[in-house]
């Protein structure tokens, strides 16, 4: 039982983290599209996204079931 709250729970967080990276994704373009680019801005949107992607990563390897070689 607790362990499907967990589960839920990262399921959750999971779908957070890719609607927060996906809204990223767009702001970064966008922010690009415009002259002149505000690179510091810029580059603290990337890095912020890539904190993301290493979140949803660690999230997603441990919703996957331990597979023995």
């Amino acid at each position: 039982m607790a362990m499907d709250l967990d589960t839920e729970a990262l399921k959750a967080k999971l779908a957070t983290l890719k609607t927060e990276h996906r809204d990223l994704d767009q702001m970064i373009v966008r922010l690009a599209e415009h002259a002149p680019v505000d690179q510091l801005e810029l580059q603290r949107l990337k890095k912020r996204k890539l904190l993301l992607k290493d979140q949803i990563t660690k999230i997603e390897s441990e919703l996957l079931p331990d597979i023995i070689a």
